[in-house]
């Protein structure tokens, strides 16, 4: 297993992806909490990664799919949206991507020994037929990694989210389909929680204003998110992200 490192993929580029706040961008200054938090989920994916097929179903602008193809396996990098799939492989050119429907993918059964899908299932009208097909296209024993933002701690009113879910909810989701081996929480570390209890809520500090109205402490803030500050928290009540793992 490689060594992962800060992810500064695209960093100080002009991104070709609309920021719609429908997907997360790297390089980007008012995006760097969220590519950051987004950055978590993926190193617990590498842990998971091993000899074989690695599907990422939902891949976004395509940056964890580049991180994951890192680990030295071959990864295929899927999504539906036109754009998103040109703009992968303008930016990535190594990676192998293909545009599908999520809820119908375009692979043989027992294709694949990992199924990567992070901060994608909340999008996705037919969750169940979602969770359907990635298990379908699962070999016997395989693991499918999902993770999607917590809905008792997320802010309400994306637009882009059709329906989001508790830690319960989405270990009964898969459940149906799978057998689920440990559902985690991804929540602030010590840093982060300490600028809160100083100036209150961070998540809602950045969606009040705009970024170029953002006090000059939270924008310093925000520029320098790492990785390191965010943790494990099991407390699935008050965590931020869920991360779910199962096998077929």
């Amino acid at each position: 297993m490689k060594e992962i490192t800060a992810l500064d993929i695209g960093a100080g580029q002009m991104p070709t992806l609309a920021i719609t706040g429908e997907r997360t961008v790297p390089g980007m200054l008012h995006e760097n909490y969220w590519f950051r938090r987004h950055e978590v989920a993926y190193r617990m994916v590498c842990d998971l990664v091993g000899p074989g097929q690695v599907l990422e179903a939902g891949c976004g602008e395509g940056y964890g799919a580049e991180l994951l193809r890192g680990q030295g396996v071959r990864v295929v990098a899927l999504d539906y949206d036109g754009h998103a799939v040109r703009h992968v492989r303008r930016t990535y050119p190594r990676l192998h991507v293909v545009q599908g429907n999520l809820c119908a993918l375009p692979f043989a059964d027992a294709a694949y020994d990992l199924v990567v899908s992070l901060q994608t299932v909340e999008h996705l009208w037919d969750q169940p037929g979602f969770v359907s097909e990635c298990l379908r296209v699962l070999a016997p024993g395989g693991v499918l990694a999902l993770s999607t933002p917590n809905r008792l701690t997320f802010p309400p009113g994306n637009i882009f989210h059709t329906r989001e879910l508790t830690a319960g909810e989405l270990w009964e989701l898969v459940a149906a389909h799978a057998e689920p081996v440990s559902c985690r929480g991804i929540g602030h570390g010590p840093r982060l929680k300490e600028w809160e209890r100083a100036r209150g809520d961070l998540v809602g500090a950045q969606l009040e204003r705009p970024p170029d109205a953002w006090p000059g402490d939270l924008r310093r803030l925000v520029a320098g998110v790492g990785v390191d500050d965010f943790a494990l928290d099991d407390d699935l009540d008050r965590c931020l992200d869920l991360f779910l793992v199962a096998r077929k």
